[in-house]
C-alpha cells in the first residue's frame, strides 16, 4: 500500500493569548517565527518552528474542542539535555529535574497556558 502522508508538517498548540505564546516559544524556547498574519474573521495565523526545521507549530485560539492548555506530551528532542535544561532554567522556565528511562533522558515543562512538553535526549 502506498504512503498517503509524507510527514507531519504542522501541529496546533491551543493557547489563550497568541502574543504571550509567541513570546514564550520565540523568546524563551528559541523557536523561529515562520508566519504571523491575519486569516480573516479576526483570527490570526501564528506559526513557529525550531531552528533546525521539521514540524512547525501553530499557536491557535479558534478550536473549541482544544481549550488552551489541553495539549499533553509533545516531545521536543535535544542533543544535549543538560545544557538545554540549564538554559530553560536560566530563562525562567519551571522545568522538572532530568530523569532516566529506557528510551533516554527527559524533563518536563509547561508553556504559560499549561500545555505539557517533554524535553528528551535519546540514548
Amino acid at each position: 500500500m502506498p504512503n498517503i502522508v509524507d510527514r507531519v508538517a504542522i501541529v496546533s498548540v491551543p493557547v489563550s493569548d497568541q502574543d504571550r505564546a509567541k513570546a514564550f516559544f520565540v523568546d524563551t524556547l528559541g523557536f523561529q517565527l515562520v508566519a504571523d498574519q491575519p486569516m480573516g474573521d479576526g483570527a490570526r495565523w501564528l506559526q513557529v518552528a525550531p531552528g533546525f526545521g521539521g514540524v512547525s507549530l501553530t499557536l491557535v485560539t479558534w478550536f473549541e474542542e482544544m481549550p488552551a492548555g489541553s495539549l499533553r506530551g509533545m516531545v521536543l528532542a535535544t542533543k544535549d539535555i543538560d545544557a538545554a535544561h540549564a538554559e530553560l532554567k536560566a530563562r525562567g522556565v519551571d522545568v522538572s529535574d532530568i530523569e532516566r528511562a529506557p528510551w533516554g533522558r527527559y524533563a518536563t515543562f509547561e508553556d504559560p497556558d499549561g500545555n505539557g512538553f517533554v524535553l528528551q535526549q535519546s540514548p
